[in-house]
């Protein structure tokens, strides 16, 4: 079955204007952060009513007039703010920049994790290794920086990975916990938040974390803080180290938002040892967000974007992939797709997997 995406109906006018559009997105991008991060829009918003003149915003904002003139006339052009009399107002476009957390989380991680790095775009497209990581650091991924970066950094990292996952995981607990399982196995468990989820659900469950070094240490601290060490154990490995082969033993496997940092080659690897680790009943579920799957335009633009931070930042290899891509893994496997579970959270997908008989 074939698929076609997009189109290219538009007027030759307004496809000029959308090449404009790309052109200048990075000026535009930091002008529609400056009004957010300085006041503008905040101002704006509490002066909604009538209005706000250009004099009063510098002056309550301690900012030059024509500072605050080239960023107005800027969110004109961004439809972030309108102007009627000489008063400013917020659009509704402006009201989501400045409210709508989902839009400040990428904000802050397109500006705090990939700005910089992305101009090795096409560097790390040549050599297969993401090239844009060196604005930080010596590393070969961003995983193995994550306990280093600096704090504002770790922070925007850490809130959108977390806002795509946290909300689905209350979601997900009927399927997971459809068989009563006694032991869990979470296999990029990062910070801990889904096997602490799982612990508080269900107080008989047992959970394993493994992840890299620096994200077990601090799964653990924030283990230790809840008193769930009893229950929620954490082994250090480099999954990359194909040799490395799961712990048995564990009624599910749980990959969430992790198999999307790997390559296909990995993926497949890590797919394989799911198979060894796995009995006869045992269930393995991959949550995902794929691009094909969303029901917003939104969502597949930003799916999208997000794979060139994999490209320049992550680690050079992986992306946000198309679901058929992970369905053909799956089978190569020797595990198949049992169900599928659409329209979890934000924009996830939930695979659930069994080893062939």
């Amino acid at each position: 079955m074939s698929f076609t995406y997009g189109s290219d109906d538009k007027s030759g006018e307004q496809a000029r204007f959308d090449a404009q559009k790309i052109a200048f997105a990075p000026i535009m991008f930091q002008a529609a952060k400056a009004l957010r991060d300085l006041g503008i829009l905040d101002y704006l918003m509490k002066n909604r009513r009538k209005g706000a003149l250009l004099e009063d915003i510098a002056r309550n904002l301690d900012l030059s007039e024509y500072g605050v003139k080239v960023l107005l006339e800027a969110g004109l052009s961004l439809e972030m703010v309108k102007v009627e009399n000489d008063r400013w107002s917020l659009t509704k476009t402006g009201y989501f920049i400045l409210n709508d957390e989902l839009t400040r989380v990428n904000m802050d991680f397109t500006n705090d994790i990939n700005y910089k790095g992305l101009f090795h775009l096409q560097e790390s497209i040549k050599n297969g290794r993401p090239e844009g990581l060196k604005e930080f650091g010596k590393w070969n991924t961003i995983y193995e920086a994550l306990s280093e970066l600096p704090e504002n950094v770790r922070k925007s990292w850490f809130a959108f990975d977390h806002y795509y996952s946290d909300d689905s995981f209350p979601e997900v607990m009927k399927y997971v916990f459809k068989d009563n399982p006694a032991k869990i196995l979470d296999v990029g468990g990062n910070t801990g938040k889904f096997s602490i989820f799982c612990a508080k659900h269900n107080r008989d469950v047992r959970m394993t974390i493994v992840d890299l070094p620096g994200q077990v240490a601090e799964a653990r601290r924030n283990i230790e803080k809840l008193g769930l060490e009893k229950r929620i154990d954490a082994i250090a490995v480099d999954l990359l180290d194909r040799s490395v082969a799961l712990p048995k033993g564990y009624d599910v496997i749980w990959m969430s938002q992790f198999l999307d940092c790997f390559s296909q080659d990995e993926i497949l690897s890590l797919l394989q040892r799911v198979y060894d680790a796995l009995d006869e009943n045992g269930s393995l579920f991959i949550m995902e967000t794929y691009w094909d799957k969303q029901r917003f335009e939104a969502s597949t633009y930003s799916l999208h974007a997000t794979s060139l931070y994999f490209t320049a930042i992550a680690n050079g290899n992986s992306q946000m992939y198309h679901s058929r891509d992970m369905e053909k893994l799956i089978e190569r496997s020797g595990l198949y797709l049992d169900e599928v579970i659409e329209k979890v959270g934000v924009s996830h997908t939930l695979f659930k997997c069994k080893r062939k008989p």
